[in-house]
C-alpha cells in the first residue's frame, strides 16, 4: 500500500512538473516573459522584540522571478535545467545528489550554491521536500544503540551489537519496521565524543539510541532523528560543546535552518532539550583553567547575532541566558574538556546524571 502511496505521489509531481513547464513554453511562445512566483519562507528574524509570526510555517513573503529583469534570466535557466533532470530521475525511479545534479553541467552551474538554490526554489514551486524530488544527501550520520529497523530491504540491527556504529539511512522515506528498547533518544555533536561513548559501552549500561551528525547535520540526520521521535515518542537530548558553533548546530536541531526553513515541519525537532554543556559545567564540574579557551571576535559576533533571534526569548529565554552568560564570562570549552576528570567521565558521571536529574533546558 506504501509503494502504490510513493508512485501516486511521483506521478502527481511529474505531472505537475509537465504542466509548469508547459505554461513556460507557452508564454514564451506568445513573445511573453513567463512569471515564476516563489514564495519566501524564515524560521526566525532578527528582533527578539517583534511581535512575528516566523514560528508559523507560512510564507513570510513572495518573490517573482522574469525574464524581463536580467539579473533572474540566469536564476530562470538554472532551475530549468535542474528541474529537467529531477523529472528524469523520478520517471527512472532513480536517485541522485545534489553534488551529482552539480557535475552533470558543471560549467553551466559553476557553483554549488547554484544547484542548491534551483533544488530550493523547485522544492517551494512544487510545495515538495527534497527526498520527493529524489534527491538526496551523502549520509554522514551514526546511530547505536537500542534500535533496529529496514531501509529498503536492508536490516539495521544496532541492538545485535550496542556499540557498533551504524550510518543513519539516506532513504529516511522508506525506514519501516522500527523497533526499540530506548527510555531516551541522545543526540551528540560530534564523532569523538560518539566514538567515546562507543568505547565506554555506553549504550549497555544506558538503555538508549545515541546520534550524531558529525558536526553540521545533514538532512538525512535530521530527517532520521524527527523519525524516530513520532514513532518512538522518547525524549531526546543533546550534548554539544560550550561554544557559538556548538550552539548553532543545537538550534538547528531543535529550530531547523533558514537555508531549509520551507521544509521545516520534517527536519527540527521541537522537543529536543538541550543536555549541555554549559558555561555554568566548566565551574560545576571543575574544568581547569587550560581547557577554557578565549572566545574569538568572530565567536562574539556569531553569538551577539544568535541572541537576536526571536525565538530564543520568545520560546528558549533560559538559552538564551546561557548564552549570554558565555558572552559575558568570554570563555568556550569543548565537551572533552570534562574528560580531564578521568577517560569515562562523560560516559560514567556527567551524562548519566543529567539524565537522572533531567538536567537539560527544554
Amino acid at each position: 500500500m506504501e509503494g502504490n502511496f510513493q508512485i501516486s505521489e511521483t506521478t502527481n509531481l511529474l505531472r505537475k512538473i509537465k504542466e509548469f513547464t508547459r505554461s513556460i513554453v507557452e508564454d514564451l511562445a506568445e513573445g511573453k516573459s513567463p512569471e515564476i512566483a516563489i514564495n519566501r519562507f524564515r524560521n526566525y528574524c532578527n528582533d527578539p522584540e517583534a511581535d512575528c509570526f516566523c514560528s508559523s510555517d507560512e510564507p513570510k513573503g513572495r518573490e517573482i522571478l522574469t525574464l524581463r529583469k536580467r539579473s533572474q534570466t540566469y536564476r530562470i535557466d538554472m532551475l530549468l535545467r535542474v528541474l529537467l533532470i529531477v523529472q528524469q530521475l523520478l520517471q527512472e525511479n532513480r536517485h541522485g545528489s545534489k553534488r551529482d545534479i552539480y557535475y552533470m553541467h558543471p560549467s553551466a552551474f559553476k557553483a554549488q550554491s547554484v544547484v542548491d538554490r534551483a533544488i530550493a526554489d523547485i522544492c517551494i514551486l512544487f510545495q515538495c521536500s527534497r527526498y520527493n524530488l529524489n534527491v538526496v544527501s551523502v549520509g554522514n550520520g551514526l546511530v547505536m544503540g537500542w534500535l533496529k529497523f529496514r531501509e529498503a530491504g536492508r536490516k539495521f540491527d544496532c541492538l545485535s551489537s550496542l556499540s557498533t556504529a551504524f550510518p543513519v539511512p539516506v532513504l529516511v522515506e522508506e525506514v519501516e519496521d522500527i523497533v526499540s528498547l530506548a527510555e531516551y533518544i541522545l543526540v551528540v555533536e560530534k564523532e569523538t565524543v560518539f566514538q567515546r561513548l562507543a568505547n565506554d559501552m555506553f549504550c549497555k549500561t544506558n538503555r538508549c539510541i545515541v546520534v550524531t551528525g558529525r558536526g553540521y547535520p545533514d538532512v538525512s540526520t535530521r530527517r532520521f532523528l524527527r523519525l524516530l521521535m513520532e514513532k518512538l515518542q522518547l525524549p531526546v537530548h543533546c550534548l554539544v560543546d560550550c561554544d557559538p558553533y556548538g550552539f548553532e548546530i543545537l538550534a538547528t536541531y531543535r529550530f531547523g535552518s533558514m537555508q531549509m526553513a520551507y521544509d521545516i515541519e520534517s527536519l527540527r525537532a521541537p522537543e529536543m532539550k538541550w543536555l549541555g554543556a554549559f558555561p555554568s559545567d566548566s565551574e560545576i564540574y571543575g574544568v581547569p583553567q587550560q581547557c577554557l579557551l578565549p572566545l574569538t571576535e568572530e565567536d562574539k559576533k556569531r553569538t551577539e547575532a544568535m541572541l537576536l533571534r526571536c525565538y530564543l526569548k520568545r520560546e528558549m529565554p533560559q538559552w538564551r541566558l546561557e548564552l549570554e552568560t558565555m558572552l559575558k564570562r568570554g570563555v568556550k570549552f569543548e565537551i572533552e574538556a570534562l574528560s580531564v576528570h578521568s577517560l569515562s567521565f562523560l560516559s560514567e558521571v556527567y551524562i548519566p546524571s543529567k539524565i537522572r536529574s533531567e538536567g537539560s533546558f527544554h
